[in-house]
């Protein structure tokens, strides 16, 4: 079993920037894939960065391409989501998710392991 711990979230204005992290402890060595999902009252959970752990290729949902970065390090089992050019859209509870085997990593039933998770609130 793997354990997830998210912190970084917090309030910031819109154009704002806020960098998420989640402590990966456990049988570390089994993740294949790592994602942040985000989810807001009322709304479906949305998959928002996937990162394959062996090669560190990433995915990005399309609402946030090109603002969100996701990334590993390695030597202290964390993983990051730096977030710019926030949007009140933005406003969600995000997730971190890991997944110990090959699957359709578009699907959130791919993860096995999920963390509690860090609320991110954007003001316009």
């Amino acid at each position: 079993q793997v354990q997830l711990v998210e912190s970084g979230g917090g309030s910031v204005q819109a154009g704002g920037a806020l960098r998420l992290s989640c402590a990966v402890s456990g049988y570390t060595t089994s993740v294949v894939f790592m994602a942040w999902y985000r989810q807001a009252p009322g709304k479906e959970r949305e998959g928002v960065a996937r990162l394959h752990v062996g090669i560190g290729a990433t995915m990005y949902a399309d609402s946030v391409k090109g603002r969100f970065t996701m990334s590993q390090d390695n030597a202290n089992n964390t993983v990051y989501l730096q977030m710019n050019s926030l949007k009140p859209e933005d406003t969600a509870m995000y997730y971190c998710a890991a997944a110990r085997s090959y699957c359709n990593v578009r699907d959130p039933r791919c993860y096995n392991d999920w963390g509690q998770g860090t609320q991110v609130t954007v003001s316009s």
